[in-house]
């Protein structure tokens, strides 16, 4: 790291892999803060289904953009964009590091990046979409984006109905894929980005999973889904956790084929994600626990910023 540069030290990999513990150690290693990239943990109406750090793990670091909104309010990547940049710019007044640990790679990359304003379609499409939603579900929905946009489908939570109908929405008003609208040239950000990739066996890593599943049932899932009715359109709650357990109150699932859908979809969601992460910036891989190795790394690697 140049001496005279900032470092952003960003902690990514799929659900479940243990990211939060990670970046509270590397937070008071370094004696500094995290700010939290992912974008269902900002709602503070989304505890139990979002696994967001507790009181305890809370209390170990200085957090941000944690409970920071409610899920009746709309906050985009670009609205997480300027705020993060904001907050980047108080930490480093006084500390030559910070920490960002998240699992959604559109909101990371824009804060490390930087994304494209995307193009306004007109109405009437966002309509035809909304209605091929509402009588044949989502699944020729997924179909067709899988067809125009293979890129944003490996990484997008396909379960999202919001997140799908925006993106075909994009290709059908321009007819370029919604993943083209990430910027050519990346953002010149006055901070060294370093991604550390956290992983680990497949079939341990869904084994987490699944346990930390039933956890969260055990935490009283149903009842947060249940007070979050009046929201179930936004876009937030059309996710794994939310939209298996918003069907089975729909009468379309039994409470244990909710449940089985959500450990399946969550580890859909974690393949996905180490996809996405495998192909994003210059991530350097590590197991979960490895902290010496990760600090031992940052310690000696002179460069690895995402933007180079």
């Amino acid at each position: 790291m140049q001496k005279d540069k900032k470092r952003l030290i960003v902690v990514v990999g799929p659900t479940a892999v243990g990211k939060t513990a990670m970046g509270i150690q590397l937070a008071n290693h370094y004696g500094t803060e995290v700010i939290s990239a992912d974008s269902r943990q900002f709602y503070k109406e989304m505890t139990i289904g979002t696994a967001k750090p507790d009181l305890e793990e809370l209390a170990q670091a200085k957090h941000h953009f944690i409970d920071s909104h409610s899920i009746a309010e709309d906050y985009s990547a670009g609205d997480f964009e300027r705020d993060a940049l904001a907050k980047l710019t108080e930490i480093f007044a006084h500390n030559d590091v910070a920490v960002m640990v998240g699992g959604s790679g559109l909101f990371v990359r824009a804060v490390c990046e930087g994304l494209d304003n995307l193009p306004k379609a007109p109405a009437e499409i966002r309509e035809q979409l909304n209605a091929t939603f509402e009588a044949e579900g989502i699944e020729p929905l997924q179909e067709r984006l899988k067809g125009v946009d293979p890129a944003y489908y490996a990484t997008v939570d396909i379960s999202n109905s919001q997140r799908v109908i925006r993106a075909l929405e994009v290709y059908e008003a321009t007819g370029k894929p919604f993943s083209s609208y990430h910027v050519s040239d990346l953002a010149r950000r006055p901070f060294e980005v370093v991604t550390i990739g956290l992983n680990m066996d497949r079939a341990k890593l869904y084994e987490r999973i699944n346990l930390r599943v039933g956890i969260m049932m055990e935490k009283g899932l149903l009842a947060e889904v249940e007070s979050l009715k009046a929201y179930q359109q936004k876009p937030a709650l059309q996710t794994v956790g939310y939209a298996e357990i918003f069907d089975y109150f729909d009468g379309k699932l039994s409470l244990e084929e909710a449940v089985d859908k959500i450990k399946q979809h969550s580890r859909q969601y974690a393949k996905r994600q180490i996809t996405w992460f495998k192909k994003y910036g210059n991530t350097t891989w590590f197991e979960p626990q490895d902290i010496t190795g990760i600090i031992q790394f940052l310690e000696t690697t002179p460069s690895c910023s995402v933007l180079e």
